[in-house]
Parts: C-alpha cells; sequence; structure tokens
C-alpha cells in the first residue's frame, strides 16, 4: 500500500476541517494532514488538534515557503471564494498538487487563470464538483450517453433549495452578499451547470435569464418581526425561525457547527444572539437572488432549463430528459430515484443506483478517493478546471444575462 498522502488544507471552516479533515482522519492510509493554514488563530488552533503532527500557518506564503510547506505533496483549497485564485496559483507554481473547492474562483477570468496554471503544471489540478462523483450522478450519465432516450430535445433541471438552508448559507451566511462573495447561480448552481455540460452533447449556443431576491426584504417582514428570533420573535410560524434549525440538541453537525464550536445549548443561544446567524432574515441585508431561472437553446436545436430556488420543502434536485425514444425522470435528495420511461411501448425501467454514504450523496467520498488515487496512480479525476470551464462560462453568461435583460450568445461570450 502506498504511503498516506501528505496534505495541507487552506480554510478551517465548514468544507476544509468538517469535510476533507474529517475524511483524512478516517482514511490516514489514505492522507495526512501535515498543515492547516487558517488566519483566524481560534479555528487553526481547533483543526490543527485534530491532526497529530499538523502545523498551523496564518497565511498561503507561509506555506508555500516553509519546511512544512514543501513537505506537503497536495493542497486542498476551501478557503472564500474570493480568495481561490490566489491560493490555487501560487500552490499550482510550488508544485503542489492541488483541489480546489468550488467556486473555482469568484470570476471567469480567475477560472481561466486558473486553467492555465494547470494547463502548465505536470501537477494534479482537480475540481471539487462533487455530484459527477456519486453513484447516482453516474447512473444517469450512463443512461443518457446510452442512446436511449435518442436524441435530446428538452431537458429540465431543478435546483431546489430547502427554504432553511437558503436562510443558513444566502441569507444569513457567507454567500449573502454579493460583493463578499459569488453570484449565487455560481456558487449554488456551478454544480449543476457541470452536471448538464456533463451530460448533454451539444454546446450551448445562447441563453437568458431571469431572478431576483423575492422574499428576504424588509417590506417582507410579518407584523411584529424582531430584528432577532431570540428576542424573543413573536412570529410562531416562521419558516426561516433561527431557533429551529439551530437548537435542536440532537444536531452536533451541519448547519449547527458552522456557527459556533460551542455546541452546548448556552454556546448555541450565544450565537444566535450575537452573530449574524439569528439575524431576522427579512432585515439581514442580503441582495442575492432567492430564485433565477435559465434558458438555454443548444446548436442542436435542443432547449435546456435550469431553475433554482431557495423555497423548497427539502432539499433536492429533480430532472426530466425528454428524447426522441424515452423520457428519463430522477430525483436525488433525500430519495434516489432514476426511470427511463419508453414512448413505443410505454414500458418503465428503474434504474438501479448503487447504495451510497456520506455527503453529497457518497460525492464526498468519492472525490477524496478519486483525488488521491490521481496523485498516487495516475487515474483520470472527472473534473479538472478545464473540463469545468464551460460550468463557469454558463453561469457567468447567466448572472450577465439576468442583470443585463438580453440573450447571452455563449460562444461569442466565452471566445
Amino acid at each position: 500500500m502506498s504511503e498516506s498522502l501528505k496534505t495541507a488544507i487552506i480554510g478551517a471552516g465548514q468544507r476544509g476541517r468538517h469535510v476533507y479533515g474529517a475524511w483524512a482522519q478516517s482514511n490516514p492510509d489514505a492522507m495526512e494532514v501535515v498543515a492547516v493554514v487558517e488566519p483566524q488563530g481560534d479555528r487553526r488552533a481547533a483543526m490543527v488538534n485534530e491532526h497529530d503532527g499538523a502545523i498551523g500557518l496564518s497565511s498561503i506564503s507561509e506555506l508555500t515557503s516553509s519546511e512544512v510547506g514543501r513537505a506537503a505533496e497536495a493542497v486542498i483549497i476551501a478557503s472564500p471564494d474570493r480568495e481561490h485564485q490566489e491560493a490555487a496559483i501560487a500552490c499550482i507554481e510550488a508544485g503542489m498538487h492541488v483541489l480546489i473547492e468550488k467556486p473555482v474562483a469568484h470570476t471567469i477570468g480567475g477560472v481561466h487563470a486558473i486553467a492555465d496554471a494547470a494547463a502548465a503544471s505536470d501537477r494534479v489540478v482537480a475540481v471539487a464538483h462533487v455530484l459527477r462523483y456519486t453513484p447516482f450522478f453516474q447512473a444517469l450519465h450512463d443512461v443518457v450517453g446510452s442512446g436511449r432516450l435518442g436524441d435530446l430535445v428538452t431537458v429540465t433541471h431543478r435546483e431546489n433549495v430547502a427554504a432553511w438552508h437558503m436562510a443558513h448559507s444566502f441569507v444569513r451566511g457567507n454567500w449573502a452578499r454579493t460583493e463578499d462573495s459569488t453570484p449565487m447561480i455560481v456558487a449554488k448552481c456551478c454544480h449543476d451547470l457541470d452536471i448538464l455540460a456533463w451530460n448533454i452533447d451539444s454546446p450551448v449556443s445562447s441563453l437568458t435569464s431571469v431572478g431576483s431576491l423575492f422574499e428576504f426584504r424588509p417590506e417582507r417582514a410579518p407584523a411584529g418581526a424582531t430584528g432577532r428570533c431570540t428576542d424573543p420573535c413573536p412570529v410562531s410560524d416562521c419558516p426561516y425561525d433561527a431557533r429551529r434549525t439551530y437548537l435542536n440538541e440532537r444536531n452536533r453537525g451541519w448547519p449547527v457547527h458552522v456557527i459556533t464550536d460551542d455546541l452546548t445549548m448556552e454556546g448555541r443561544l450565544a450565537a444566535l444572539a450575537e452573530g449574524p446567524y439569528g439575524q431576522c432574515v427579512y432585515t439581514a441585508g442580503s441582495d442575492v437572488v432567492d430564485h433565477q431561472v435559465v434558458s438555454m437553446e443548444l446548436e442542436s436545436g435542443a432547449s435546456v432549463t435550469l431553475t433554482m430556488h431557495g423555497h423548497s420543502h427539502e432539499e433536492q434536485r429533480t430532472m426530466r430528459y425528454d428524447g426522441t425514444r424515452a423520457t428519463m425522470r430522477a430525483t436525488f435528495g433525500a430519495s434516489q430515484e432514476i426511470e427511463v420511461i419508453d414512448h413505443a411501448t410505454g414500458s418503465t425501467e428503474n434504474v438501479l443506483i448503487e447504495t451510497n454514504k456520506g455527503g453529497h450523496g457518497g460525492g464526498d467520498d468519492g472525490l477524496m478517493r478519486a483525488f488521491v488515487d490521481a496523485v498516487r496512480m495516475g487515474a483520470r479525476t472527472l473534473s479538472t478546471p478545464a473540463q469545468a470551464m464551460t460550468a463557469y462560462e454558463l453561469s457567468f453568461a447567466a448572472e450577465h444575462a439576468r442583470l443585463s435583460g438580453g440573450r447571452v450568445y455563449v460562444r461569442e461570450s466565452s471566445a
């Protein structure tokens, strides 16, 4: 068995600590965390304490210039979106293998710069588009690629974000304001556009997009709503009540561990009373969309629509692919189902999906194993910056179309 991959993790937040760091702890034969790069001292110390022998660093320059940096064969970039470009290029140029959390960068220029740096290197550079690594989307990809649907005519893909998740991430959380992060269609739906680009043979020729911030505005607040859910707020039936989301003592994982490291009831209440996650969603100051629709015309003449919204009763993606010979309907959420209905016979086939566990329907584990195998054995990764490029060209084009109100000719805009 090969030696475990000596890895540095940049960012000791939700993904860095609780996904990638936790995976290394569970798979010590595959990966060893040797360094944690995190500017916040308490976060850095907490993660270093979870990995024997790991060194805490406060900056990327310390990593790329220090002895411990030279000992790290690979790096996982899980810092805020706007820091990805600098970190990725510095680590690629330092000779490290690199795994970049999505989105690759917060601008299309940044994505191209990282792809160029990766192309000029002999290192493995992979993107954390975890859906490609799930048994579900691999099975769906196989159905589309088999030709059983005939020629695709229409595709409908819905990213149904649960209401509480919308409030957590995009109203109160890190992606609530465009100036601090990335447009929601990029931050959330680069996954979805990547899956569409992976599955659909014909390039997108043009697209339009509409969307807005519908709900989370002061004028939409219920009568009597207070500035914080802990004031206490008298609106007992609010779907976005932070007390309901974060005070369940049985939940000690995501999203609760995002708001505080003190998971006692006292610690949670203090976080809601003092931090952003206890704010009323109507006055929290979010300026990103809570719904957006992207309509795409393919060069083949087929059409594709992507709908993203933050008002779902549960977290799930739903899809329908209509071809000239068959229709495929699929759901990816708490349940995972794919069915193919033949147009000629009317028969329905339920596609077998491998049982999986873990985050993102097994995608987190699949991604990490694929990255380690790519470094150690030269195995092919499913998502490099170049392979992911189409998703980013489409997502940034969609945001431009939404803001301008016009049609974007994608082949021209990406040239």
